[in-house]
């Protein structure tokens, strides 16, 4: 008896909320607004994150970087037109590295080069990578076609390359580059193979700008071309000239990146302080290079995330607060305008526990009606942002389920007060209510 009871109740709550559509829809807004809100920036953080978080990935998480940096110019008034400045990374460093650190599985040495690739009648901008064989266990790159660089084309400085994916439309069109020659600075290099990296989802911002130029990618050039280091070494010189102030300025660079492999994670950091010890007593006059640690990006990445979801989620819950507050409100008011409907529904015996029920299942069933079409809001945006605004954006079912959890326990926080506020009130006052 007791269920079919309750039961009456709840019908009874429904049709009060069916005779008033227009009120309840608009109470159910603040609702279906603050579960799409919390469900889409959860999204788009999230999607954020991952995507930060691959990047560094790409990596590697036992890796080491070990980059170039021009050092401060200290100017000298000598009335010089013409300074000779050398720096960064050099072939020695590299051997010193291997020869070294007993921890290190791989050592891969790399230039790189700005120049100009061209076949039969086109030319685009590339970036010369000169490297070693073995770079393809320290770089996401692989093989899509033909074979990548091998150690008999390093030690004879064969003239021989492999280009990437980008490059192939906009140089070869649709032909296969494999076996063709590319003339660069005035030498023909054969291609003996195509190399890919994981396609990125989503829009590149700079944060993968930055991490694509660590792993030896460019984005002002078309793509990059691989070449054998000891090939690269020989036919393209190391200094490069700038001018500023009517005087001119030649630098000379060796190597702009070394990256090490160690053997696990848990000796990334130990040779990072080992790496920066050998490093500084090779360039005791000048702090030319940078040790770049993708484990500790990574944890980084992952620390921001947590921060970022809390601080969206947070923002968003307030948009769940302000429909809480307006479907308080709603039902207060509710609650005085039936203020006799009350006073008669206890002169005919109902109970305190009856009109508590009553008003609460309105409550619950405006907030969990915007609950559900707050999730299909919610997961229809994170979509038009991905298809219009080329962003990554990732919906978990935790936040779908704190969404909903969060809009449930709003309707049981605010339609508590006006539905005991309702049960409380006197019978015979309700009934002289006008």
């Amino acid at each position: 008896m007791h269920f079919f009871g309750v039961k009456r109740t709840v019908k009874l709550g429904i049709k009060s909320l069916w005779m008033h559509r227009l009120r309840s829809a608009l109470t159910t807004l603040g609702i279906i607004f603050g579960v799409c809100s919390v469900i889409a920036m959860l999204a788009i953080g999230e999607g954020a994150s991952q995507e930060a978080q691959e990047a560094i990935a790409r990596l590697g998480s036992t890796n080491l970087l070990i980059e170039t940096v021009e050092p401060p110019e200290e100017r000298a008034d000598t009335g010089d037109t013409q300074q000779m400045r050398s720096y960064g990374l050099s072939y020695k460093d590299a051997e010193s590295i291997r020869n070294t650190i007993p921890n290190v599985e791989v050592v891969v040495p790399i230039r790189e080069i700005d120049q100009e690739a061209r076949y039969l009648r086109r030319k685009v901008a590339i970036k010369i990578v000169g490297t070693v064989p073995w770079y393809t266990e320290v770089s996401p790159v692989h093989v899509v076609h033909g074979r990548f660089l091998s150690s008999i084309d390093l030690h004879q400085q064969q003239s021989v390359c492999v280009v990437d994916e980008q490059l192939v439309s906009g140089l070869f069109g649709f032909e296969d580059p494999v076996g063709k020659d590319v003339r660069i600075h005035g030498n023909c290099y054969r291609v003996v193979g195509v190399a890919g990296t994981p396609p990125v989802v989503g829009r590149k911002n700079s944060f993968d700008s930055a991490m694509s130029a660590a792993a030896g990618s460019d984005g002002g050039a078309a793509g990059s071309i691989y070449l054998p280091l000891s090939t690269s070494k020989s036919r393209f010189t190391e200094l490069s000239a700038s001018f500023s102030g009517g005087s001119q300025t030649i630098k000379r660079v060796q190597l702009q990146k070394i990256t090490v492999k160690v053997q696990s994670t848990e000796q990334v950091l130990p040779t990072r302080d080992i790496l920066d010890t050998l490093l500084g007593r090779l360039h005791k006059d000048k702090k030319d290079y940078r040790i770049v640690v993708p484990l500790e990006l990574l944890r980084q990445a992952k620390r921001t995330k947590l921060i970022f979801s809390i601080v969206l989620g947070s923002i968003a819950a307030i948009s769940l607060l302000v429909g809480g507050i307006g479907i308080m409100n709603i039902m207060l008011a509710t609650v005085s305008e039936r203020t006799r409907e009350i006073g008669i529904r206890r002169a005919l015996g109902a109970r305190k526990r009856d009109i508590i029920v009553q008003f609460l299942s309105e409550t619950l069933l405006l907030t969990l009606v915007g609950g559900i079409l707050g999730i299909v809001l919610g997961s229809l945006i994170p979509f038009l942002v991905t298809h219009f605004g080329h962003m990554r954006t990732v919906i978990t079912g935790s936040s779908l389920v704190l969404a909903f959890g969060i809009s449930a326990a709003v309707g049981i926080t605010f339609g508590l007060y006006p539905a005991y506020r309702a049960a409380n009130m006197d019978p015979i006052e309700s009934l002289r209510h006008e």
